[in-house]
C-alpha cells in the first residue's frame, strides 16, 4: 500500500526515455547461424539496474532477424535475445543505428562479424581479446588457488603469471583510450576504471595514515565515469557503480547517505536523464527500505529535490502522494520526539504517555483479536518479566481497536502486567493510527527517558540488545 506511487513513477521513466525523436530512424540486421525460422526474437536494452524489451521481430527464411522502426532510441548498450531467453549478447546502439552483425548462436563474441558500426567492431574486438585473456587466466587462478598454501614459490611465480595479464589488459584499454577518446567505447573502459591509490601520507606520529585508502577511493571513485552522460545509464556498468558507492563506500547512517545522494544527483544535474534516474531510484530505495532509519534518506529526498519542484517528470497527483507520505513519515524519524499519547486504561484512567517516568519506554500498538499479536504479545510479555523491567523499561501497550470486554480479558488472560491504554472514541483512534502510521499491527517503537525515538518497527527480541547498546553509547558520552 505505501510504495504503489514509486511503481507508477517507473511507468513515468521509461514512457519518457522511450524514444529519442530522430525521424531518421534505426534498421539493425541480426544473423545468427543456429536460429530457427519463425522464431521470435527481442531487442531489449539496459536501464539503471533493469532490462527493457523496446522491439522484437521474427526470424525470416534467410536466418535474419530485422529490427526496423522510425525513431531512433536512445545510444548506449543493448541486447538481442534470441529465443528461450537464456543466451543474449550485447551491442552498442550508435548513433547511426543503421548497421548488421552475423554471428553463430554456437559462439556468439567468436563469431561476430559487423557491418557499419566503428562501435561495435570495437565492441566485439575488445571482448574477443578478453575472452582470449580468460581462457589464459582461469586455470592460472585455479593452480594458484591450489598452490597457494602449500608451495608460495610456485604459488608466487603464477601470481606474477596472472598479473601480467591483468597488465595487459590494463594497457589494452589505455591504448585504445588514447587512440579512440571520441567513442563511447571508450568511454565505457574509462567508466570501468578503478581509482589508483597512491602511497598513505605519513602523519605526525610517524605512523601511516591507515584511513587515507578509504578515503582516496571514495573522492576519486567517479573520476573517469561521466554521470552526465546518459548513454552510460544504458548500460551493465552504471547501477553497480552507483550502488558500490551508495552501499559500500557511504556509511550507512542516514546523514551520511543524504550527503553521498546529494553528491550523485548534483554531479548528474546536467544530464536530466540521470538526474532524474539518480532523484527517482534514490528516493525509492530507501523509502522501500527494510532497514531501521533510512526513511530518513527518503524524507531528505522529498525535501530537497520534489518539495521544491526539481522533479520535472511528476505530475501533481504524484507529487501529492509522495509528499504527503513524507510528512506523514517526518514527525516520526528516529530522533525525534513520539508524539503524544493520552488514552484510558482498562479501569477508565486517562494514562499520558508523557507521563511515563522511565529509562525507556516501549510503544507497542496491538490488536487483541490480531493472529500476529497473539504470537508476539506473549513475546515481549516474556521479554518484558525476563529482562527489560529490570533494565527500567515500561510497557505503554496501545489496543487499536474497539471491543473493550475482549480486551479486558486478553489483559487478564494472559497477565499483561504493564501499562495498557485503548481509546474508546473511533475518531480519536483512527488519527493515533495516522499519527504513528499504524496500517498493520502489532508495531514496536523504542523511547528514551526523554521519549525521543530510538528504534521503531522492530521485534521484541531485539529490545534486549538494542537498550544494550543505547546504555553503552550513553556510558560514552559521560565519559
Amino acid at each position: 500500500m505505501k510504495h504503489l506511487f514509486t511503481q507508477a513513477l517507473a511507468l513515468i521513466f521509461i514512457s519518457a526515455s522511450a524514444f529519442a525523436g530522430d525521424p531518421e530512424g534505426y534498421n539493425i540486421k541480426i544473423t545468427a547461424k543456429g536460429l530457427k525460422p519463425e522464431s521470435m526474437c527481442q531487442l531489449a536494452r539496459y536501464y539503471g539496474d533493469k532490462q527493457y524489451i523496446m522491439d522484437s521481430a521474427r526470424v525470416n527464411e534467410k536466418g535474419e532477424v530485422i529490427f526496423k522502426g522510425t525513431e531512433k532510441w536512445p545510444q548506449g548498450v543493448y541486447l538481442f535475445v534470441p529465443p528461450g531467453k537464456s543466451r543474449y549478447f550485447d551491442f552498442i546502439m550508435d548513433a547511426g543505428q543503421n548497421f548488421s552483425i552475423e554471428t553463430d548462436t554456437a559462439d556468439f563474441v567468436k563469431s561476430m562479424k559487423v557491418k557499419g558500426s566503428e562501435e561495435n567492431k570495437f565492441f566485439y574486438d575488445y571482448q574477443n581479446f578478453m575472452s582470449g585473456k580468460q581462457k589464459l587466466i582461469e586455470p592460472l587462478r585455479a593452480s594458484y588457488t591450489r598452490l597457494k598454501d602449500k608451495n608460495k614459490d610456485s604459488a608466487k611465480i603464477i601470481q606474477d603469471k596472472m598479473a601480467g595479464i591483468d597488465k595487459e589488459v590494463k594497457e589494452y584499454k589505455e591504448n585504445f583510450v588514447k587512440n579512440n577518446p571520441g567513442t563511447f567505447v571508450a568511454k565505457l573502459f574509462k567508466a570501468m576504471d578503478e581509482p589508483v591509490i597512491p602511497e598513505a601520507p605519513i602523519l605526525a606520529n610517524g605512523k601511516k595514515d591507515t584511513t587515507f585508502a578509504y578515503h582516496y577511493y571514495k573522492t576519486h571513485y567517479f573520476d573517469n565515469f561521466d554521470l552526465t552522460d546518459d548513454r552510460l545509464l544504458r548500460s551493465p556498468i552504471f547501477h553497480n557503480k552507483i550502488k558500490q558507492y551508495m552501499e559500500k563506500l557511504t556509511p550507512q547512517i542516514p546523514d551520511s547517505i543524504s550527503v553521498s545522494a546529494d553528491y550523485l544527483v548534483e554531479k548528474a544535474r546536467p544530464s536530466q536523464e540521470v538526474f532524474k534516474y539518480l532523484v527517482y531510484w534514490l528516493t525509492y530505495t530507501y523509502e522501500s527500505s527494510k532497514i531501521m532509519g533510512m526513511d530518513a534518506v527518503f524524507v531528505h529526498m522529498v525535501d530537497k529535490y520534489y518539495v521544491t519542484k526539481q522533479a520535472f517528470w511528476v505530475d501533481s497527483t504524484q507529487q501529492y502522494k509522495i509528499t504527503k507520505r513524507a510528512y506523514e513519515l517526518k514527525p516520526l524519524l528516529i530522533g525525534k520526539k513520539a508524539p503524544a499519547i493520552n488514552m484510558p486504561d482498562s479501569t477508565g484512567k486517562y494514562i499520558s504517555l508523557y507521563d511515563v517516568k522511565s529509562k525507556y519506554t516501549v510503544v507497542v500498538f496491538w490488536d487483541h483479536g490480531c493472529g500476529h499479536c497473539k504470537k508476539e504479545i506473549p513475546k515481549l510479555l516474556e521479554a518484558y518479566n525476563k529482562s527489560l523491567k529490570a533494565k527500567g523499561v515500561q510497557v505503554y501497550a496501545v489496543e487499536t481497536e474497539d471491543k473493550p470486554e475482549d480486551w479486558k480479558k486478553f489483559i487478564k488472560d494472559y497477565k499483561l502486567n504493564w501499562i495498557n491504554v485503548q481509546e474508546l472514541d473511533d475518531y480519536k483512534r483512527a488519527v493515533t493510527k495516522k499519527i504513528y502510521d499504524i496500517y498493520s499491527t502489532p508495531v514496536i517503537y523504542l523511547l528514551d527517558e526523554n521519549k525521543i525515538i530510538r528504534a521503531k518497527r522492530i521485534e521484541s527480541e531485539q529490545l534486549e540488545n538494542l537498550i544494550d547498546i543505547l546504555d553503552k553509547e550513553k556510558a560514552k558520552e559521560k565519559k
